[in-house]
């Protein structure tokens, strides 16, 4: 679908009176939240998507900036008669789902913050990531793999055997990424400015969740968002690290019913 001047992949799932609308992190797809997506398209109308560069969305030249992507968020949800919805973000899109709910809050219902932060990037990962990026982009993607591995799960799921297929299903998907997409946005994450200051003017019900293990997105970063956003409720998932939809689906799943029901 065409959105803010890039043709932007989403899948749309299930009915109900209300819509959720899922926002992945950097590096992944839609498939991020299929465990979701299954748990709650019964009861709800769930539609997924892929920001620009990644997954099947269009390889951009540019619009890779947060503010750009909240702006593909909005023109998705506008699009598809989808608010105010329930706007879930992971990581990154966590940056997207406070700013959308900051600068457009007629289109959100409520918002749920999974492994994110409403800061910078710590100076001490910039140089690191961004010789991350450069090799990824200019020399090989599977030269990176294992860092990436490490910040995006956790040593419970890692070292599971039960879990060896799946941990394999996502190693592949890492190296079916677009190099030049992956990288842009990469790049983009690094680059943005907080929003700290300002999220204590969001007033939709916000629900938060962080792995006890993640050490892409530290639970320190979680509770600072929920210290500062009034009335919302802090949830952590023991031995999860960063991809908390897909280590601990059945405790994110609970955690997202109650929050809903609660309302």
């Amino acid at each position: 679908m065409p959105i803010n001047g890039a043709q932007i992949y989403y899948e749309n799932a299930g009915s109900g009176p209300e819509t959720i609308v899922f926002a992945h992190g950097l590096l992944c797809n839609t498939r991020l939240f299929d465990y979701q997506v299954a748990a709650f398209k019964d009861r709800y109308r769930c539609i997924t998507f892929d920001f620009r560069g990644q997954g099947q969305s269009e390889v951009t030249r540019s619009g890779y900036d947060m503010d750009t992507l909240t702006e593909d968020a909005a023109g998705l949800i506008r699009a598809l008669d989808a608010g105010p919805c329930h706007f879930v973000g992971l990581s990154m899109g966590g940056f997207v789902a406070m700013r959308l709910a900051l600068r457009q809050p007629e289109l959100v219902r409520s918002l749920m913050l999974l492994s994110t932060s409403a800061d910078a990037e710590p100076r001490e990962n910039l140089f690191p990531y961004k010789l991350m990026c450069f090799i990824a982009r200019w020399i090989s993607m599977r030269l990176v793999a294992g860092r990436v591995k490490d910040l995006m799960f956790g040593k419970k799921f890692q070292t599971d055997p039960a879990r060896e297929a799946e941990r394999e299903v996502w190693r592949q998907r890492f190296f079916a990424n677009n190099r030049v997409g992956a990288t842009r946005a990469a790049k983009a994450v690094l680059s943005r400015l907080p929003v700290y200051d300002q999220i204590g003017a969001i007033r939709v019900p916000t629900l938060i969740i962080v792995g006890e293990d993640d050490i892409a997105t530290k639970p320190e970063k979680a509770r600072r968002i929920h210290e500062r956003i009034a009335g919302s409720k802090l949830v952590l998932i023991p031995g999860s690290g960063h991809t908390v939809t897909v280590e601990e689906p059945a405790a994110v799943n609970a955690a997202v019913m109650d929050f809903l029901n609660s309302q």
